[in-house]
């Protein structure tokens, strides 16, 4: 059991007449009972702290679950001394009355020619040192002579001979004095004098009756004096008094946000709202779809790939006839893949393809791709790809197909060289602004010192201060607009999309700068759905409980991004509405002039062009 403060430490009873539908918590691996949450928090608390020790490795500083891991490795450790030597090792430590280091070192030094069945050392054959086992040990004439068997490598008995006991070579004892301390520590129950536990006494033979003599030791006289004058009862009230104080711990907050429990002093928490999931892919699929689009416009300068907007793409892949976008994303990647010279490459070459992707042929490239990738759920569709059929295939099928394009094309050299370059100038910019904000603070610091100094008159003090004043403001306008410009070119070298953080259920918040969405991922990534309005989020915010670590994290995130945020959901609110007044005004003309598809606002991928295109 762990140590509290390097003391032994009890665990609590289950309390009595618990009723088997009542409802209880319990500590997960102490096992420990509580009725009242309070209790249970405390407890939990106090094993949370680092405060606890490793009994068996003397490992401090630890908590409760990682001093009992400790135990546990300490406890595998001690085992690995072999069974011949627990006999004589026991015996070596019982009543010993010297510290933990001496009794080590005494004990190391005896093992250091001790010999027993089983052990493998070296030896001299025929004047060579070779590696040996200890088969038998024999004695004749009062002379030990050892029958040993000579090994290989692989440990394996080639031969055996007969040796005397001067032809073996001790280099070693079995068993290092690391795991000689942690054995006497798990052995034992009391360590002055050392008195190992009564079941393994049993088990070797090792005498419980304590030497006549031992009680003439000077240090064990004052320490029993000192057990006599306290007596049982007085340890026990001790024991008893620092388990409550131990109980009694505070709870701290943030805590794990599952073990977070309203009280009567916590502001009350908005609702939070229903997720919008009207999305066209399958909500296990959004996840690619939406890695797909950011790395369509993070890289589209690589690609020679004009951007376009996330619906464009959700669009153009739920529909079931061939688009040019889709082709076009395809041909790019390819193109780029081409570039590298990796795999890829190496395939169409085999195949003598023509390196130029064009309008007609890119479904042959990429049935190329589905079997380079070996992946029989891909690999499956060549047959419908090859007959020209691409667009039947699944939603979610071409957003894989899409994914493993994206992940090759991650690890081409141009994108490589691309993140390092975006590294660097985001490195420069970070640095131009700090020295920026350093520079506009010693200005401010000048101004102010400069007021102080000033002895002039009442007039001219006046003057000064008002044009003082004017050229402050003046600056901090020139210095905000600057500090806002930096700002704006480090996000754009945005090379990592990362969630803003986790609620308490460990649902994954995402924002693009892109979209004027606020993206929720489930834990297990097969759910999806999004805020797109202010209101929404703001309401999301006053949902998220600081007491909690994940939701704590998560608000402050949305705190520092909240205007950006809350810009773009309004902007795309507009978009929206300026839409549906579009689409509105579509179908009103359709009522008296036949209006055609692409018309409608919702089918606006169909007029995707490449813009960027490299002829």
């Amino acid at each position: 059991m762990p140590l509290f403060k390097r003391k032994p430490f009890s665990l609590l009873e289950p309390p009595k007449d618990i009723d088997p539908k009542e409802k209880v918590f319990q500590i997960r691996f102490t096992r420990e009972i509580f009725r009242e949450y309070q209790d249970y928090i405390s407890r939990l608390n106090l094993y949370r702290q680092r405060v606890w020790t490793c009994k068996i490795s003397g490992k401090s500083n630890l908590t409760f679950e990682e001093a009992l891991v400790s135990e546990h490795h300490a406890v595998a450790k001690a085992q690995k001394l072999p069974t011949e030597l627990m006999a004589p090792v026991l015996r070596m430590i019982q009543y010993s009355t010297v510290g933990l280091y001496e009794l080590v070192d005494k004990i190391y030094a005896s093992l250091q020619e001790y010999v027993f069945e089983g052990l493998e050392l070296h030896a001299k054959q025929d004047g060579l040192e070779a590696a040996c086992k200890i088969l038998k040990i024999l004695e004749s004439g009062g002379t030990k002579m050892y029958e040993v068997g000579w090994l290989l490598r692989d440990k394996t008995i080639i031969s055996i001979s007969v040796i005397k006991g001067e032809d073996l070579i001790h280099r070693r004892p079995p068993v290092s004095r690391n795991t000689l301390k942690i054995f006497i520590r798990d052995a034992t129950s009391q360590n002055n004098p050392w008195v190992i536990h009564e079941n393994l006494a049993k088990r070797y033979g090792i005498p419980t009756e304590p030497p006549n003599d031992m009680m003439f030791d000077e240090g064990l006289q004052k320490k029993g004096r000192k057990r006599h004058e306290d007596g049982p009862k007085g340890n026990a009230r001790k024991k008893m008094k620092n388990d409550e104080e131990h109980i009694n711990v505070p709870v701290k907050y943030p805590m794990d946000d599952l073990l977070v429990r309203p009280s009567a002093d916590d502001h009350v928490l908005s609702k939070r709202l229903p997720l919008a999931t009207d999305f066209r892919v399958p909500r296990y699929s959004v996840g690619d779809l939406l890695m797909v689009w950011d790395f369509c416009l993070s890289f589209g300068r690589i690609l020679n790939l004009s951007p376009f907007s996330l619906a464009d793409l959700e669009n153009a892949i739920c529909h079931k006839e061939s688009n040019t976008l889709l082709v076009e994303i395809h041909k790019s990647i390819f193109h780029l893949l081409i570039k590298d010279e990796g795999d890829y490459f190496t395939v169409l070459r085999n195949k003598k393809r023509k390196l130029k992707v064009t309008l007609v042929t890119w479904a042959e490239y990429l049935c190329d791709f589905l079997e380079m990738t070996k992946s029989e759920e891909l690999s499956s569709n060549i047959a419908t790809v090859r007959k020209g059929y691409y667009s039947l295939i699944d939603t979610d099928v071409k957003l894989k197909i899409l994914r493993e394009l994206v992940e090759e094309a991650i690890t081409t050299s141009p994108v490589r060289e691309k993140l390092s370059e975006w590294v660097d100038q985001r490195q420069t910019l970070a640095a131009t602004k700090r020295e920026c904000t350093r520079k506009a603070k010693d200005e401010q610091n000048s101004s102010i010192d400069a007021v102080q100094d000033d002895n002039g008159n009442v007039d001219e003090q006046g003057k000064g201060k008002e044009e003082k004043d004017k050229n402050n403001i003046s600056r901090s306008k020139k210095n905000g607009k600057r500090h806002g410009h930096l700002e704006m070119e480090i996000d754009k070298l945005s090379i990592r999309s990362s969630p803003l953080g986790k609620d308490r259920h460990y649902n994954r918040y995402w924002f693009f700068r892109r979209e004027g969405r606020l993206f929720v991922e489930s834990a297990d990534s097969r759910e999806w759905g999004y805020y797109s309005t202010k209101e929404e989020l703001d309401a999301l915010m006053c949902s998220l409980n600081m007491k909690g670590i994940r939701e704590r994290a998560l608000k402050q995130q949305m705190d520092k991004l909240y205007s950006k945020i809350s810009n773009a959901l309004e902007k795309r609110s507009k978009e929206i509405t300026n839409k549906l007044l579009l689409e509105e005004v579509v179908l009103r003309r359709s009522t008296r002039v036949q209006a055609q598809p692409r018309d409608n606002p919702s089918m606006a991928f169909l007029k995707y062009v490449n813009k960027w295109k490299d002829n």
